[in-house]
């Protein structure tokens, strides 16, 4: 048998990043993993990145140190609190103060670097254009600019020996049908947490926007979401 094409998986422990990662493997992708110390406000998703990366038998799983609390500017890097809502609807399409400013684009960023040095061209990246909080570094648009600089700044584009691809294989999907495929491909959920202000023992706080999206998608899919939230 062949040996399978290795890619670079951006994977932050949460619901959409490790569903694109058993989307990668099923594709026949031999995943190396990447997160981020960025200065988030826990280090909990660090901690599902590391279980996730470790029960889907990764190649390398890397954590990368980034402080970005130095410019703040984000309710997940700076002193200010984390918006709570009483359901989804109220979460909106505006660009919210969890949004971390270019954060995808410092992302994508070190895993070229890191593709480089693998001699990987394939990365892949939880982004989706539909369910999400209007985070304009999640929109089809930035991934097709940051592929066409990929190719501009990176040797083996230069050289024309190989293209570099960013693959979103969620971005046109719901957060229902997302939930559905990593159902499918036998992700567990269970490991994953989306929350952006969960408690010290770890429970998500169900009334972030990204718990609520989350629990709608979980609704929606007809599943019950398997993680503990402090306030359900």
């Amino acid at each position: 048998m062949a040996h399978p094409k290795n890619a670079v998986i951006l994977l932050s422990g949460g619901l959409d990043s490790t569903t694109v990662l058993a989307i990668a493997k099923a594709q026949g992708y031999a995943p190396y993993a990447l997160s981020f110390r960025y200065g988030q406000r826990h280090s909990i998703e660090l901690a599902a990145a590391k279980a996730v990366a470790a029960e889907m038998g990764v190649v390398q799983h890397v954590v990368a140190d980034i402080d970005l609390r130095m410019f703040g500017g984000s309710a997940l890097t700076d002193d200010i609190d984390v918006p709570k809502y009483e359901s989804a609807d109220q979460v909106g399409n505006d660009i919210p103060i969890t949004y971390v400013p270019a954060r995808n684009t410092v992302f994508l960023s070190f895993a070229l670097a890191w593709a480089e040095v693998l001699n990987v061209y394939d990365i892949f990246i939880g982004v989706s254009a539909l369910d999400y909080s209007g985070y304009p570094d999640c929109r089809p648009e930035f991934i097709e600019s940051f592929e066409v600089m990929a190719n501009l700044a990176t040797r083996v584009g230069v050289e024309g020996k190989q293209r570099i691809n960013i693959h979103t294989p969620l971005i046109e999907l719901t957060k229902a049908q997302t939930i559905e495929k990593g159902i499918a491909l036998g992700v567990d959920y269970g490991k994953t947490i989306s929350c952006y202000d969960p408690a010290a023992d770890g429970a998500s706080c169900g009334g972030c926007d990204s718990c609520m999206l989350r629990l709608k998608g979980f609704a929606e899919a007809g599943h019950t979401d398997p993680v503990r939230y402090a306030s359900l």
